[in-house]
């Protein structure tokens, strides 16, 4: 209901700023530039992002029923059974819908968005089918979308490209703050999750494995911190492919051992790569519309200098506001925040104070909306419950601890 009430609101609030801004400056090409924008999104949501996805999601649901009736995704899902029986306790022990979570969760670390997608959509449907009521979220696909949504990664390799490519003196002098700023934002997001649904972090084997995940955290902040640009792209480069690479080859051998007919066993999965992109195609042009409609419109503009002049009020350091357009775009549009990054890096400079943070906006949050229309489109769900909240809150958080972090490594 509450996604609902977002998108009339953009729609609502696009109307009636293009209607002041009409009464106040006499230009009519507002609303022109909002219904050009209409046709722009609605354009981008079905060739630049549901068409190139459709074959992404053919190639790797493909490649999980592979997986699957190898028996690979199975021993995934006994090794982090432990855990995500305590996070996801709707999930039953050993089922494959662990093992597909880890996959994703795993991929999005490593900035896979290209393999990170079509695993989540296929984990989406696996806890889909555990969910009794198919139309409203289950505990089990909030608790994955807000983690989902919280945007932990660990290398941010275009962010470090983009800001070599602007003249950085460092480009990777970004990455610690970013990592803790993302690192608040996913455990704000799983504490709100966790309370909302009774779940106990306090148990030894979720202290355990949340310690162990912050403790490979820290090393590997320790290990590229002290390398060069250069030397950390070349590593995550090569370990993120490699990943890949190993996942597949493992798949497929483990058909062989297990006598599974991998290339019919791919083509069965594949199948559904298409009608999941056409469940999916009037959720992503009903938002990504909306979005477009609020953002030019110019309501985005006005809300950013009506923040600027209440700061100013209220006497607090305003270096921060200059960046927050990249915040507030980021849950609403990845390539509209990747813009605004690097506006506010070309504007102000990527060494700035101002550029820095957009940076660490762009890593320390995710596309809530986006992400939201797309996983719950796949599957057909309508009441949302808590998850927009979810993801906002764990937005919110990344970007609090991001100016945070960058008033004490940047001002």
């Amino acid at each position: 209901m509450i996604l609902n009430y977002i998108w009339i609101g953009f729609f609502l609030i696009a109307f009636v700023t293009a209607i002041c801004t009409y009464l106040i400056t006499g230009n009519g090409e507002v609303f022109k530039n909002i219904i050009d924008s209409t046709f722009d999104a609605s354009k981008m949501a079905v060739i630049d992002i549901a068409l190139p996805l459709t074959g992404v999601m053919t190639l790797w649901l493909g490649l999980m029923n592979i997986g699957e009736k190898a028996g690979a995704v199975r021993v995934l899902s006994r090794i982090v059974g432990p855990f995500f029986n305590r996070l996801f306790p709707e999930i039953p022990k050993n089922h494959p819908a662990s093992g597909q979570l880890l996959m994703n969760f795993s991929a999005n670390m490593l900035g896979l968005d290209n393999a990170a997608t079509p695993l989540g959509l296929k984990a989406m449907n696996s806890l889909q089918e555990l969910n009794p009521n198919k139309d409203t979220a289950s505990n089990a696909q909030i608790m994955f979308l807000v983690l989902n949504t919280s945007g932990l990664m660990l290398i941010p390799v275009s962010i470090f490209a983009q800001r070599a490519i602007l003249g950085a003196a460092n480009p990777t002098d970004v990455f610690i703050p970013l990592i803790i700023a993302t690192i608040v934002s996913t455990l704000v997001g799983l504490i709100y999750v966790a309370f909302r649904q009774k779940i106990n972090l306090l148990h030894p084997v979720v202290l355990a494995w949340l310690g162990g995940i912050i403790a490979t955290v820290g090393g590997m902040i320790w290990l590229f911190s002290g390398m060069p640009k250069e030397q950390v792209e070349t590593i995550s480069k090569v370990a993120s492919n490699l990943i890949l690479l190993i996942i597949i080859i493992g798949f497929i051998v483990g058909a062989l051992i297990k006598k599974v007919n991998a290339y019919e066993a791919f083509i069965e999965g594949a199948k559904d790569g298409f009608s999941t992109m056409i469940k999916v195609i009037p959720y992503l042009v009903g938002m990504l519309v909306g979005i477009a409609v609020f953002r030019t419109s110019g309501a985005m503009d006005y809300f950013l200098n009506g923040l600027a002049w209440c700061f100013n009020q209220a006497g607090i350091n305003t270096d921060f506001v200059q960046a927050l357009p990249t915040a507030l775009m980021r849950p609403l549009s990845g390539s509209g925040a990747r813009a605004m990054m690097i506006e506010a890096m070309q504007t102000y400079g990527p060494d700035s104070f101002t550029g820095r943070l957009s940076c660490l906006f762009q890593g320390a949050t995710d596309t809530t909306f986006y992400i939201i229309a797309l996983y719950f489109g796949s599957v057909g769900i309508k009441r949302t419950r808590y998850a927009v909240q979810g993801g906002l809150i764990a937005d919110f958080a990344g970007v609090i601890a991001a100016i945070l972090v960058a008033y004490m490594f940047f001002g």
